[in-house]
């Protein structure tokens, strides 16, 4: 007697950059008569950092999910100082051109985020609404140097559970509550098993390069790229002890922007993974909003 099995939760999708990488991203299928939710990972992440809300929202929303250059199944950069989020941006807009997509939801964690930021600015389509995911205009100079001691930097364990243990001791203090088996969750995100039984960070080390070079913090006016939010349904999620997004300038945001709300992650650091409960029901009203003024 044959067996039916249940289609798969995403497939997986494939697009060129301007300079000849192949890049990955996943999709959720959903209602074409919906925006697309295109979402845009962290500096160190990939599309197994949005596994949760993707597959919540699947079915009543298409969900993109890229992985940027270096990064989870998409190719390594030839040249590091690619890895700086203009180059990002560029590889991002020409996946929304071959898409086809002429509205979209973006949800931007950390990286993620000021690239939504930047996709705004670039006026090259409609964004419907915007998440925010516990980053903003201004970088925390705590949570920066954090980063920069981190990123990079090669690491390997013989199991699962030695990932998970590493995690919980470096980050003990962004996820208070979790237990070993969250940990061991996020290790098997942030982590791959190689051909020879290792498991290491799934990201190229040279994506730090840029990050680290003096004087790097220059670049586009993020003030002036929030400011192209104007009028668009915008979400502010901010992880109460976050050193990345400062309670001040995520205050700051929401009197730049009329249209925003901002939510707190109560005991979270940087940054929240949007299954907190706090986080489902705030998404879940930029989505309404969002549907509201289409």
């Amino acid at each position: 007697m044959a067996t039916t099995r249940n289609p798969p939760a995403f497939t997986d999708g494939y697009w060129w950059s301007n300079d000849g990488l192949r890049l990955h991203y996943r999709e959720y299928p959903g209602r074409a008569d919906r925006p697309v939710i295109l979402c845009l990972p962290g500096l160190t992440r990939n599309a197994r950092d949005f596994e949760g809300v993707a597959e919540r929202l699947a079915g009543e929303w298409r969900v993109i999910v890229v992985e940027l250059r270096g990064r989870g199944e998409s190719a390594y950069a030839r040249d590091p100082m690619t890895y700086v989020p203009l180059t990002y941006l560029q590889d991002v807009e020409r996946l929304i051109d071959e898409l086809g997509l002429d509205e979209a939801i973006a949800f931007g964690t950390s990286l993620g985020g000021i690239l939504t930021m930047l996709l705004a600015s670039t006026g090259r389509h409609r964004l419907a609404a915007a998440l925010l995911n516990d980053v903003g205009p201004e970088i925390e100079p705590g949570g920066l140097a954090r980063i920069r001691g981190y990123v990079g930097k090669s690491v390997q364990y013989p199991t699962w559970m030695h990932a998970a243990r590493a995690l919980a001791e470096a980050n003990g203090d962004v996820y208070p509550d979790y237990a070993t088996l969250d940990w061991l969750a996020m290790a098997k995100r942030l982590h791959r098993l190689t051909s020879s039984g290792r498991i290491v960070l799934d990201y190229d080390m040279k994506i730090g390069e840029p990050f680290r070079l003096p004087g790097n913090e220059a670049g586009p006016d993020m003030w002036r790229a929030l400011a192209a939010l104007a009028n668009t349904p915008t979400l502010i999620l901010r992880g109460e002890t976050s050193d990345i997004l400062g309670r001040t300038t995520a205050e700051r945001m929401t009197e730049t922007l009329d249209a925003a709300e901002l939510v707190t992650v109560p005991r979270t650091g940087h940054a929240p993974t949007l299954d907190e409960p706090e986080a489902i029901a705030a998404i879940d009203r930029l989505l309404a909003r969002a549907l509201s003024q289409a």
